[in-house]
């Protein structure tokens, strides 16, 4: 294989053709691509900072929200405790109601029985007099049927009388 060598003349007019190329590329496409370039890498950056702000607002968010859940979290348990309190309070109360009022009505029913039991008493005590009365009242009438029983009778009151 046989190298083949440029020639002098070649050389020159590439040389020139190149020096002009890179000439109006410098003066034409140079600016504007590198323009385009530094515009590009300026929207990344920007891109890239926005994302970053993005993300710290998220962070920002995601404490805010974790904040509210822990602060309603916390206000449940609050409300929860409450009415624990508030349902102990209305069964101690009822608890101390129902208590209060047996204590009233065992006291009612006593009194009851007891008022029960004086008449009962009274009743009895009553029947018992006038049982006492009308057995008396037979014997007297027995006894004293004829005038000489009547005559005793009235001497032995006498004689009871005197020594008292």
């Amino acid at each position: 294989m046989e190298l083949i060598t440029p020639n002098i003349g070649l050389i020159f007019w590439q040389l020139v053709i190149f020096l002009i190329v890179l000439f109006l590329l410098a003066k034409f496409a140079w600016k504007p691509i590198l323009g385009s370039l530094k515009e590009r890498e300026d929207s990344i950056e920007s891109a890239l900072r926005m994302a970053d702000q993005a993300k710290l607002e998220m962070q920002q968010l995601k404490a805010g929200n974790e904040k509210l859940i822990a602060e309603a979290r916390m206000e449940r348990d609050k409300m929860m405790q409450e009415a624990t309190q508030m349902a102990n309070q209305l069964i101690e109360q009822a608890k101390n109601k129902a208590t209060e009022e047996g204590s009233r009505m065992i006291m009612q029913a006593r009194e009851a029985i007891q008022n029960e039991k004086h008449a009962a008493l009274t009743e009895v005590k009553n029947t018992a007099a006038k049982l006492s009365i009308d057995i008396a009242e037979r014997i007297l009438r027995r006894e004293l049927a004829d005038a000489g029983s009547q005559q005793q009778l009235v001497d032995s009151y006498l004689k009871d009388v005197k020594l008292n």
